[in-house]
Protein backbone atom coordinates (compact mmCIF):
# COMPACT_ATOMS: atom_id res chain seq x y z
CA UNK A 1 0.00 0.00 0.00
CA UNK A 2 1.07 3.45 -0.45
CA UNK A 3 1.67 5.62 2.39
CA UNK A 4 3.53 8.58 4.05
CA UNK A 5 6.78 7.36 5.59
CA UNK A 6 8.67 9.27 8.30
CA UNK A 7 11.61 10.19 6.39
CA UNK A 8 13.88 12.75 8.42
CA UNK A 9 15.54 13.62 4.59
CA UNK A 10 11.96 15.45 2.99
CA UNK A 11 10.32 18.15 3.55
CA UNK A 12 8.23 18.19 6.48
CA UNK A 13 9.82 14.56 7.61
CA UNK A 14 7.48 12.92 5.36
CA UNK A 15 7.51 11.35 2.00
CA UNK A 16 5.16 9.42 0.10
CA UNK A 17 6.50 5.90 -0.48
CA UNK A 18 5.39 1.65 0.43
CA UNK A 19 4.31 -0.10 3.64
CA UNK A 20 3.57 -3.34 4.19
CA UNK A 21 -0.22 -3.25 4.55
CA UNK A 22 -1.40 -4.12 7.48
CA UNK A 23 -2.70 -7.26 9.30
CA UNK A 24 -5.74 -6.33 11.33
CA UNK A 25 -6.05 -8.19 14.82
CA UNK A 26 -9.53 -9.54 15.50
CA UNK A 27 -11.01 -6.90 17.22
CA UNK A 28 -9.87 -4.66 13.96
CA UNK A 29 -11.40 -3.58 10.75
CA UNK A 30 -9.56 -3.47 7.59
CA UNK A 31 -9.99 0.28 6.40
CA UNK A 32 -9.57 2.21 2.60
CA UNK A 33 -8.46 5.43 4.24
CA UNK A 34 -10.08 8.26 1.71
CA UNK A 35 -8.68 11.53 3.83
CA UNK A 36 -6.38 12.05 7.21
CA UNK A 37 -6.68 15.57 9.19
CA UNK A 38 -3.34 16.82 11.24
CA UNK A 39 -2.99 17.65 14.57
CA UNK A 40 -0.29 19.83 16.41
CA UNK A 41 0.49 17.02 18.71
CA UNK A 42 1.25 14.58 15.91
CA UNK A 43 3.43 16.57 13.90
CA UNK A 44 5.45 18.40 16.61
CA UNK A 45 6.14 14.95 18.84
CA UNK A 46 5.28 12.48 16.89
CA UNK A 47 7.36 12.68 14.36
CA UNK A 48 10.62 13.84 16.53
CA UNK A 49 10.19 10.21 18.30
CA UNK A 50 9.56 8.19 15.09
CA UNK A 51 11.97 5.87 13.23
CA UNK A 52 12.36 6.29 9.82
CA UNK A 53 9.41 4.10 7.54
CA UNK A 54 6.93 4.55 10.54
CA UNK A 55 3.79 4.97 9.46
CA UNK A 56 1.83 7.19 11.78
CA UNK A 57 -1.39 9.27 11.98
CA UNK A 58 -4.62 9.72 14.40
CA UNK A 59 -7.46 10.56 12.35
CA UNK A 60 -8.74 9.24 9.12
CA UNK A 61 -11.96 8.47 7.38
CA UNK A 62 -12.84 5.89 4.79
CA UNK A 63 -14.38 2.72 3.96
CA UNK A 64 -14.78 -0.36 5.88
CA UNK A 65 -12.89 -2.66 3.43
CA UNK A 66 -12.83 -6.03 5.93
CA UNK A 67 -15.28 -6.04 9.02
CA UNK A 68 -13.42 -7.26 12.63
CA UNK A 69 -13.13 -10.94 12.58
CA UNK A 70 -14.70 -11.14 16.14
CA UNK A 71 -18.41 -9.52 14.55
CA UNK A 72 -17.83 -6.18 16.33
CA UNK A 73 -18.04 -2.93 14.41
CA UNK A 74 -19.90 -2.14 11.41
CA UNK A 75 -19.99 -3.64 8.34
CA UNK A 76 -17.98 -3.91 5.08
CA UNK A 77 -18.79 -0.89 2.51
CA UNK A 78 -19.57 1.11 5.69
CA UNK A 79 -18.33 4.72 5.68
CA UNK A 80 -16.21 5.43 8.99
CA UNK A 81 -14.42 8.19 10.98
CA UNK A 82 -11.52 6.37 13.04
CA UNK A 83 -9.43 7.20 15.49
CA UNK A 84 -5.89 5.46 16.63
CA UNK A 85 -2.27 5.99 18.08
CA UNK A 86 -0.93 5.09 14.60
CA UNK A 87 -1.69 3.94 10.95
CA UNK A 88 -3.76 6.79 9.84
CA UNK A 89 -1.19 8.44 6.85
CA UNK A 90 -1.82 5.36 5.07
CA UNK A 91 -4.09 3.56 2.12
CA UNK A 92 -5.01 1.07 4.94
CA UNK A 93 -5.22 1.12 8.22
CA UNK A 94 -6.16 -1.50 10.71
CA UNK A 95 -8.47 0.29 13.22
CA UNK A 96 -10.25 -1.09 16.84
CA UNK A 97 -13.89 -1.03 15.81
CA UNK A 98 -14.39 0.90 19.72
CA UNK A 99 -12.76 3.43 17.88
CA UNK A 100 -14.43 3.50 14.52
CA UNK A 101 -18.33 5.39 14.25
CA UNK A 102 -20.07 4.64 11.25
CA UNK A 103 -20.50 8.21 9.36
CA UNK A 104 -23.33 8.94 6.97
CA UNK A 105 -23.31 8.30 3.15
CA UNK A 106 -22.21 10.86 1.17
CA UNK A 107 -20.39 12.99 3.38
CA UNK A 108 -17.12 14.80 2.88
CA UNK A 109 -14.49 12.64 3.99
CA UNK A 110 -11.85 15.43 4.24
CA UNK A 111 -14.13 17.12 6.49
CA UNK A 112 -15.49 13.61 8.55
CA UNK A 113 -11.73 13.13 9.02
CA UNK A 114 -11.68 16.35 11.18
CA UNK A 115 -13.50 14.65 13.91
CA UNK A 116 -11.66 11.75 15.54
CA UNK A 117 -9.26 14.10 17.66
CA UNK A 118 -10.36 17.84 17.74
CA UNK A 119 -14.09 16.82 17.94
CA UNK A 120 -13.80 13.65 20.56
CA UNK A 121 -11.60 15.68 22.75
CA UNK A 122 -13.96 18.74 22.79
CA UNK A 123 -16.94 16.59 23.39
CA UNK A 124 -15.44 14.48 25.84
CA UNK A 125 -13.88 17.66 28.06
CA UNK A 126 -17.29 18.98 27.94
CA UNK A 127 -19.03 16.09 29.46
CA UNK A 128 -16.36 16.32 32.06
CA UNK A 129 -17.66 19.62 33.31
CA UNK A 130 -21.22 18.23 33.62
CA UNK A 131 -24.99 19.70 32.48
CA UNK A 132 -23.59 23.17 30.55
CA UNK A 133 -27.42 24.38 29.84
CA UNK A 134 -27.46 28.12 31.32
CA UNK A 135 -23.79 27.74 32.74
CA UNK A 136 -20.60 29.95 31.75
CA UNK A 137 -17.96 28.20 29.91
CA UNK A 138 -14.12 28.94 29.20
CA UNK A 139 -11.93 27.87 26.39
CA UNK A 140 -8.43 28.88 25.73
CA UNK A 141 -6.79 28.45 22.86
CA UNK A 142 -10.31 28.68 21.46
CA UNK A 143 -8.41 29.20 18.05
CA UNK A 144 -7.02 25.74 17.64
CA UNK A 145 -8.92 22.39 16.61
CA UNK A 146 -10.42 21.51 19.67
CA UNK A 147 -11.09 24.67 20.77
CA UNK A 148 -13.02 25.30 17.33
CA UNK A 149 -15.05 22.33 18.38
CA UNK A 150 -15.24 22.84 22.07
CA UNK A 151 -16.51 26.23 21.14
CA UNK A 152 -19.20 25.36 19.20
CA UNK A 153 -20.43 22.28 21.13
CA UNK A 154 -20.67 24.13 24.09
CA UNK A 155 -22.84 27.35 22.60
CA UNK A 156 -24.92 23.70 21.20
CA UNK A 157 -25.34 22.89 24.98
CA UNK A 158 -26.88 26.31 25.83
CA UNK A 159 -23.61 27.08 27.38
CA UNK A 160 -22.88 30.93 27.79
CA UNK A 161 -19.46 30.39 25.95
CA UNK A 162 -16.29 32.52 26.42
CA UNK A 163 -12.96 32.25 24.35
CA UNK A 164 -9.65 33.64 24.97
CA UNK A 165 -7.32 33.69 22.35
CA UNK A 166 -4.37 35.77 22.02
CA UNK A 167 -5.25 38.21 19.50
CA UNK A 168 -9.13 38.98 19.73
CA UNK A 169 -9.33 41.82 17.49
CA UNK A 170 -8.29 39.17 14.77
CA UNK A 171 -9.96 36.60 15.73
CA UNK A 172 -12.77 37.65 18.08
CA UNK A 173 -15.15 38.34 15.08
CA UNK A 174 -14.70 34.54 13.94
CA UNK A 175 -14.73 32.77 17.15
CA UNK A 176 -18.19 34.74 17.81
CA UNK A 177 -19.36 33.09 14.40
CA UNK A 178 -18.70 30.20 16.13
CA UNK A 179 -20.47 30.61 19.13
CA UNK A 180 -18.38 32.82 21.35
CA UNK A 181 -20.97 34.94 23.03
CA UNK A 182 -17.27 36.61 24.67
CA UNK A 183 -13.72 36.63 23.56
CA UNK A 184 -10.79 37.69 25.73
CA UNK A 185 -7.01 37.91 25.14
CA UNK A 186 -6.28 35.36 28.63
CA UNK A 187 -8.02 34.05 31.08
CA UNK A 188 -7.28 36.40 33.59
CA UNK A 189 -9.37 39.47 31.44
CA UNK A 190 -12.78 36.80 32.02
CA UNK A 191 -14.70 39.07 34.52
CA UNK A 192 -17.56 37.04 36.72
CA UNK A 193 -16.03 33.61 37.15
CA UNK A 194 -16.90 30.97 35.09
CA UNK A 195 -18.47 27.70 36.04
CA UNK A 196 -16.22 25.64 33.67
CA UNK A 197 -13.16 26.12 31.83
CA UNK A 198 -11.40 23.59 28.85
CA UNK A 199 -8.14 24.38 29.01
CA UNK A 200 -5.87 23.89 25.57
CA UNK A 201 -2.79 25.70 26.70
CA UNK A 202 -1.51 24.66 29.96
CA UNK A 203 1.18 27.26 31.84
CA UNK A 204 0.44 30.07 33.55
CA UNK A 205 -3.27 30.35 31.31
CA UNK A 206 -3.98 26.90 32.86
CA UNK A 207 -3.64 28.61 36.17
CA UNK A 208 -4.95 32.08 35.60
CA UNK A 209 -8.19 30.02 34.31
CA UNK A 210 -8.47 27.74 37.22
CA UNK A 211 -8.44 31.43 39.46
CA UNK A 212 -11.86 32.50 37.63
CA UNK A 213 -13.27 29.05 38.51
CA UNK A 214 -16.44 29.90 40.74
CA UNK A 215 -17.71 27.27 43.22
CA UNK A 216 -17.85 23.50 42.95
CA UNK A 217 -16.47 24.58 39.28
CA UNK A 218 -14.37 22.49 37.01
CA UNK A 219 -11.72 23.10 34.76
CA UNK A 220 -10.60 20.20 32.47
CA UNK A 221 -7.07 20.48 31.58
CA UNK A 222 -6.90 18.76 27.71
CA UNK A 223 -4.13 20.74 25.75
CA UNK A 224 -0.46 22.08 26.28
CA UNK A 225 0.40 24.31 23.56
CA UNK A 226 3.16 26.72 25.77
CA UNK A 227 5.39 23.44 26.67
CA UNK A 228 5.34 24.76 29.94
CA UNK A 229 4.74 23.72 33.70
CA UNK A 230 2.01 25.17 35.94
CA UNK A 231 3.25 27.19 39.04
CA UNK A 232 0.36 27.84 41.62
CA UNK A 233 0.87 30.57 43.91
CA UNK A 234 0.49 29.87 47.53
CA UNK A 235 -3.06 29.43 48.69
CA UNK A 236 -4.93 28.44 45.38
CA UNK A 237 -6.22 25.19 46.56
CA UNK A 238 -7.52 26.65 50.03
CA UNK A 239 -11.22 25.92 50.42
CA UNK A 240 -12.06 28.79 52.57
CA UNK A 241 -11.47 31.16 50.09
CA UNK A 242 -14.94 31.78 49.13
CA UNK A 243 -14.74 29.14 46.38
CA UNK A 244 -14.86 25.76 47.75
CA UNK A 245 -15.08 22.18 46.22
CA UNK A 246 -13.24 23.18 42.68
CA UNK A 247 -11.84 20.33 40.72
CA UNK A 248 -8.98 20.50 37.94
CA UNK A 249 -9.16 17.02 36.19
CA UNK A 250 -7.29 15.46 32.93
CA UNK A 251 -8.10 12.71 30.02
CA UNK A 252 -6.37 10.97 27.77
CA UNK A 253 -8.36 10.25 24.85
CA UNK A 254 -6.50 6.95 23.27
CA UNK A 255 -7.45 5.78 27.31
CA UNK A 256 -11.17 6.16 26.32
CA UNK A 257 -12.43 2.80 24.65
CA UNK A 258 -16.15 3.86 23.93
CA UNK A 259 -15.54 6.32 21.17
CA UNK A 260 -17.53 4.71 18.57
CA UNK A 261 -20.82 6.25 19.53
CA UNK A 262 -18.91 9.96 19.81
CA UNK A 263 -17.37 9.20 16.73
CA UNK A 264 -20.60 9.02 15.18
CA UNK A 265 -22.86 11.55 16.90
CA UNK A 266 -20.41 14.04 15.47
CA UNK A 267 -19.91 12.89 12.41
CA UNK A 268 -23.69 13.25 12.11
CA UNK A 269 -23.15 17.17 13.06
CA UNK A 270 -20.68 17.74 10.55
CA UNK A 271 -22.26 16.00 7.90
CA UNK A 272 -25.25 18.19 8.28
CA UNK A 273 -23.90 21.26 8.74
CA UNK A 274 -24.60 21.82 12.41
CA UNK A 275 -21.02 21.62 13.47
CA UNK A 276 -18.33 23.74 10.71
CA UNK A 277 -15.34 21.36 10.78
CA UNK A 278 -13.02 24.69 10.41
CA UNK A 279 -10.62 23.24 7.57
CA UNK A 280 -8.09 25.58 7.01
CA UNK A 281 -5.94 23.74 4.76
CA UNK A 282 -6.42 21.24 2.30
CA UNK A 283 -4.42 19.36 -0.31
CA UNK A 284 -3.15 16.05 -1.72
CA UNK A 285 -1.22 13.87 0.58
CA UNK A 286 1.10 14.37 -1.88
CA UNK A 287 1.73 18.17 0.04
CA UNK A 288 1.73 16.70 2.85
CA UNK A 289 5.09 18.86 3.42
CA UNK A 290 3.19 22.22 3.22
CA UNK A 291 1.11 20.74 5.96
CA UNK A 292 3.17 20.22 8.11
CA UNK A 293 5.46 23.51 7.87
CA UNK A 294 2.63 25.86 8.26
CA UNK A 295 1.17 23.40 11.44
CA UNK A 296 4.77 23.83 12.92
CA UNK A 297 4.50 27.54 11.87
CA UNK A 298 1.27 28.06 14.02
CA UNK A 299 0.12 29.93 10.63
CA UNK A 300 -3.08 27.67 10.70
CA UNK A 301 -6.32 28.40 12.63
CA UNK A 302 -8.32 25.37 12.50
CA UNK A 303 -7.37 22.10 11.06
CA UNK A 304 -5.19 20.76 7.44
CA UNK A 305 -6.92 17.63 5.32
CA UNK A 306 -4.78 15.71 3.28
CA UNK A 307 -6.44 13.65 0.71
CA UNK A 308 -5.57 10.65 -0.52
CA UNK A 309 -5.44 11.32 -3.84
Amino acid sequence: MRALLVDRSAPGGLRLGTAPDPRPAAHQALVRVTATSLNFGEVRHGLDGAPDGAVLGWDAAGVVERAAADGSGPPVGTPVVTLGAEGAWAELRAVDTALTGPAPAGADPGALSTVPVAGASALRALHRLGPILGRRVLVTGATGGVGRYALQLARLGGAHVIASTGDPDAYGPGLRALGAHEVVAAPAAVGEPVDGVIDLVGGGQLVDAYARLAERGTLVSVGHATDTGEAFPYGAFFGDQGRHDRTLTTFFLLACTDLAPDLTRLAGLVASGELDPQIAWRGSWERAGEAVAALLGRRLHGKAVLDLT
